[in-house]
């Protein structure tokens, strides 16, 4: 009983984590965009994953596929 329980509270206290990159509240990544490109354009694919490696912290592998996912080209 005490294993389904401790299960259970871990199992609600790792829901309750976000990571931080999920939610960009500030808009702290649009103004980082505008910062490397003045005429950003999210679908350009060098732009767009260039942006995601500078300011969203990310690795060229993800970045491509959420800028392909995103649409860019």
């Amino acid at each position: 009983m005490r294993v389904i329980i401790a299960i259970v509270l871990s199992a609600a206290a790792l829901a309750s984590c976000t990571p931080e990159s999920n939610s960009d509240v500030t808009g702290s990544v649009e103004t980082c965009a505008r910062r490397l490109y003045s005429p950003y354009n999210p679908k350009d694919m060098k732009q767009c994953v260039a942006v995601c490696i500078s300011c969203e912290r990310g690795v060229v592998t993800t970045c491509s596929t959420s800028c392909k996912l995103k649409g860019a080209q």
